[in-house]
């Protein structure tokens, strides 16, 4: 799966340039106490909620790189890194956790908007990134992105039960 998502004109892309990315755009979220929480909650398999959320603002670097899409990169990354900015194991039971898929986008735009200063593109791609569970329709090209992206990372989680960036999530 790598291959496919991570060639660059027949060449693969080094993990430095998403790592140089997500370091200049994103490195006070992937800093943050609670970001480093999400270390703690699996998502898919065996993947945390903060892996995935790393490999998902790869994949949407690698996207918008490969189909040539002009993006706000500072905007895709931050997103990206926070759209699962929900803050707990959805897998425990509990009730404020039934119907997750349709209601966590809500509780990770809260979060993050408690937690940083987020600009009209990070918190629509927040909130729609779970586009078509959620009826409301991304606005930006960013939002198309990340939703694409999530819907890549979180079939090969649950498939592979492994990210393929975690050599990278592993380094914050």
């Amino acid at each position: 799966v790598r291959s496919i998502f991570c060639v660059k004109e027949g060449k693969p892309v080094k993990d430095s340039v998403y790592k140089e990315k997500l370091l200049l755009h994103g490195s006070d979220i992937l800093a943050s106490a609670n970001m480093q929480l999400e270390k703690q909650f699996m998502q898919h398999g065996n993947v945390s909620v903060f892996d995935h959320s790393v490999a998902v603002a790869c994949t949407c670097i690698w996207l918008a790189d490969r189909l040539r899409i002009r993006v706000d990169e500072r905007a895709l990354v931050r997103g990206a890194l926070l759209h699962d900015y929900f803050l707990y194991d959805w897998h425990v039971p509990d009730k404020s956790h039934r119907w997750h898929g349709f209601f966590h986008a809500g509780k990770a735009l809260a979060n993050a908007s408690r937690d940083f200063t987020l600009g009209k593109i990070e918190r629509d791609m927040i909130a729609r990134h779970m586009f078509p569970l959620n009826i409301t329709l991304p606005r930006y090209r960013e939002s198309v992105i990340l939703c694409i992206a999530d819907k890549l990372c979180a079939t090969e989680e649950t498939v592979t039960t492994r990210s393929q960036y975690r050599k990278i999530s592993m380094q914050y």
